[in-house]
């Protein structure tokens, strides 16, 4: 099977419901399928930044699950381009990593290398298109990220057509000619489809990387082919560190729910129409304690009857692991309050000596959502501690159905 081989696994089980069924009066809860996709650790790539997206079936059709994912070239913030891998359903054997030659890398002429990294698929179910965005990258021949031209730094897509099986190129979204935009990436980012086919899309900015990053959230139209930016919200400033970046959106009950990156805390913030945020705040459980997730992202899964947060943190007998970046936490979020509920939370991918706080985290049926992960092998006693440069997907089985 060559360098690396493909495995379907048999599961694990993390936090039990209770028995029997649920009635419409108990509370929602979960259970956690966890999954082994593929391993790779040969030292010279680590597959990295697993994300997935359902794409819905037709009529007497199984639907189809797509995960993009790429390259992890053991430089800091090294990509390749972008492949993908494909299963029927949320239990047919997977295909893939594929590397299709518009989601590859392009090699100028003089040396310089432009790819594509941070990658968020998505469904559009008004044009049947699955979109792909994420953040376009320079690199030296050394692997080195650039900003040797102006707008090096921008939001790229590409559009997925499953009646054609085909990908468009990499195209840059065109943004306001600001200097305000000339840092512009939706990178690791959750983004939201609105009922009227518009897009919800958190950007990231700044005039380079050497000013902090503010957060705005930009409303884009796609037409099936094109993603063209409308209008964009506020901008959320912190003066510290790198600012507030890596945001991703979530659309729960008649708000919408923002978190974000700092380099010191993660943060929190709220908005009635998806543009104008409140002031962010940083993330603490009820009792007030600071929820300890910091210079890593946290994703969300929402659900018709909860709101939940995915993410990592410290003061979990992880202070071997880079950032306290494992285990992957899920907990439920209180919406009024802005906060983590201590006795919810639950492992959803546990620590193996390997970090892993580049993750996604996604609705896939009415049934169950996924949280996607690989083991980021950057320590010399990873291997020793078990990890195994897995990519895993924690299957999140819903105990009432997520109806609309």
């Amino acid at each position: 099977m060559g360098r690396f081989s493909f495995f379907f696994l048999g599961c694990c089980l993390v936090g039990l419901s209770g028995p029997g069924s649920l009635g419409a009066a108990e509370p929602l809860d979960f259970t956690v399928k966890l999954e082994t996709v593929m391993k790779y650790d040969e030292g010279d790539f680590l597959w990295f930044h697993p994300r997935a997206a359902a794409i819905p079936g037709g009529a007497g059709e199984v639907p189809t699950v797509m995960m993009t994912i790429q390259k992890h070239l053991k430089i800091s913030d090294y990509y390749s381009g972008l492949h993908f891998m494909t299963r029927a359903g949320v239990d047919g054997p997977w295909i893939g990593p594929i590397l299709p030659p518009e989601l590859d890398w392009k090699t100028l002429p003089d040396g310089v290398t432009v790819s594509v990294a941070d990658v968020t698929p998505g469904w559009h179910a008004p044009t049947g298109k699955l979109i792909a965005i994420g953040a376009q990258v320079r690199y030296s021949p050394a692997g080195k990220q650039l900003e040797d031209v102006r707008r090096a730094h921008q939001t790229v897509y590409a559009v997925y057509d499953p009646k054609t099986e085909q990908w468009t190129p990499w195209r840059i979204l065109d943004l306001p000619d600001d200097a305000h935009f000339d840092f512009a990436r939706n990178a690791c980012s959750q983004w939201v489809v609105k009922p009227d086919g518009s897009l919800l899309v958190p950007l990231y900015i700044s005039t380079s990387t050497k000013e902090p990053f503010r957060t705005t959230v930009a409303e884009c139209r796609f037409d099936g082919e094109m993603l063209r930016h409308v209008r964009h919200g506020n901008l959320l400033a912190l003066d510290v560190a790198r600012g507030l970046y890596e945001p991703s959106l979530i659309a729960h009950g008649d708000r919408y729910y923002l978190t974000l990156r700092n380099d010191k805390k993660g943060y929190v913030s709220v908005s009635e129409d998806g543009l104008q945020f409140e002031e962010p705040i940083p993330w603490r459980f009820d009792d007030g304690a600071e929820l300890g997730s910091y210079n890593t992202q946290q994703h969300w899964l929402a659900h018709r009857d909860g709101l939940f947060l995915v993410y990592t943190r410290r003061g979990a007998d992880n202070d071997h692991i880079v950032r306290h970046r494992a285990p992957l936490f899920m907990a439920r979020v209180d919406p009024a309050a802005l906060h983590v509920i201590r006795s919810s939370e639950k492992v959803v991918v546990p620590e193996r000596g390997a970090e892993m706080g580049n993750f996604g985290a996604v609705a896939i049926n009415e049934n169950e959502s996924w949280v996607t992960v690989s083991e980021g092998m950057f320590m010399k006693d990873s291997k020793a501690r078990g990890a195994e440069g897995a990519t895993f997907v924690a299957r999140i089985l819903w105990s009432k159905p997520n109806t609309p």
